[in-house]
């Protein structure tokens, strides 16, 4: 419902925290500042996140859902480019995810794209809302399901039809894990048809990667980037999930579905966010950078900081240096603390620094080099 209502993030009211004193924090003992960061952050750097108080939302009584599925032979690629224009900017009521995977069909390959869909309201308004909308996707009434919200969770985790109750949402299968490896991007533009076209021979070669896309726009639209840590608002069309799994713990395997999910990302940089090359946090993305945490921990935090976080990056360093200077919760993409503070002025409810003349990096990674352009810039202050 993120197009409706925002992200989780945007919903957090309050939460308790550990942090390094071994103190247990709320909202009003933590401040503002704290606050902020653990709100899309990510909350292990700054202590133990022991609970969130979220804000519900309201939903009406029955929701609809869908699920309708082309192969390439079926002008998937037309309905492909369409998706970017509609999906994004179509009423708030409707998330219209879009798959995209490789398969074998009649032993031929193909691509086949798979629209997953929530709308809060009922099936009749919403076979109308994409008879507008989207005519070429052709949905009727009798592709669409309605529900319960609560229902919907359990068919869209594909557990519909065993006669659950949503208690099963509550259970955890904690000898179930299997290999995965997930990449993230965003894109700003739709991706023209004639590079659809080679995606999709490019996804055909590889045979094992997919791809997710998560149609932004609504109410991410309208939260301003600096609102919370999560800065990917105004601006994004749709995230990009790069998706590959394994059931082996085989070495030669692993290189080889690792290698493809690398190669289709290296493939997509034309068409996604540019300077810095985003990144969505959650899905934990060592290829964009590893923090040693040693003499050039600042440095290395900022090469896959400003790519989770672009401008928030910065404020979260601070917060960091605030609460946790000796940087005793850190992992291999945690924030790092600033090295010195001796030049920064820090209060505990409104961070700023006063600097006469500083230099930002605009860092971009090419290959395994980083490339830094150095900009001078006048005196900052965050509120």
């Amino acid at each position: 419902m993120l197009r409706k209502y925002g992200l989780s993030t945007d919903n957090v009211v309050d939460a308790k925290i550990v942090d390094v004193k071994g103190r247990i924090l709320d909202r009003k003992a933590m401040g503002e500042d704290l606050f902020w960061a653990l709100r899309g952050g990510g909350g292990a750097s700054f202590g133990v996140v022991l609970s969130y108080k979220i804000k519900l939302v309201s939903v009406p009584e029955r929701v609809t859902v869908f699920r309708v599925e082309r192969v390439l032979e079926e002008n998937a690629i037309d309905l492909a480019y369409k998706w970017q224009l509609v999906a994004p900017s179509t009423d708030k009521n409707l998330f219209m995810r879009m798959l995209i995977q490789p398969i074998t069909r009649n032993k031929k390959k193909t691509v086949r794209i798979s629209f997953v869909t929530l709308y809060l309201g009922g099936a009749g308004s919403l076979v109308s809302l994409l008879a507008k909308d989207f005519p070429e996707l052709g949905l009727k009434k009798e592709n669409c399901l309605e529900m319960s919200w609560v229902d919907s969770v359990l068919w869209w985790y594909k557990l519909n039809g065993t006669s659950l109750s949503p208690r099963a949402l509550l259970d955890r299968e904690l000898n179930s894990a299997i290999f995965l490896k997930r990449k993230s991007d965003y894109v700003q533009k739709p991706i023209p048809k004639n590079s659809l076209e080679s995606l999709f021979e490019t996804l055909m070669v590889l045979e094992k990667t997919g791809l997710v896309f998560n149609p932004y726009g609504g109410r991410m639209s309208e939260i301003p980037a600096s609102e919370t840590a999560f800065p990917h608002r105004e601006g994004n069309l749709f995230k990009i999930q790069y998706s590959v799994n394994w059931d082996e713990a085989d070495i030669e395997l692993e290189k080889n579905c690792t290698s493809q999910i690398r190669n289709l990302y290296n493939f997509m940089t034309p068409f996604v966010s540019k300077n810095p090359r985003r990144a969505y946090l959650n899905y934990r993305d060592l290829d964009i950078g590893i923090n040693h945490h040693g003499k050039d921990s600042d440095d290395e935090g900022g090469v896959y900081g400003v790519k989770y976080f672009n401008e928030n990056y910065e404020r979260l360093v601070t917060v960091k240096t605030m609460f946790d200077p000796e940087n005793f919760f850190r992992n291999e993409q945690s924030i790092p603390p600033q090295p010195s503070v001796k030049n920064r002025q820090l209060t505990s409810n409104s961070i700023s620094w006063k600097l006469p003349w500083e230099l930002r990096y605009q860092i971009s990674r090419v290959g395994s080099h980083s490339e830094c352009i150095m900009l001078p810039f006048k005196d900052t202050s965050i509120n």
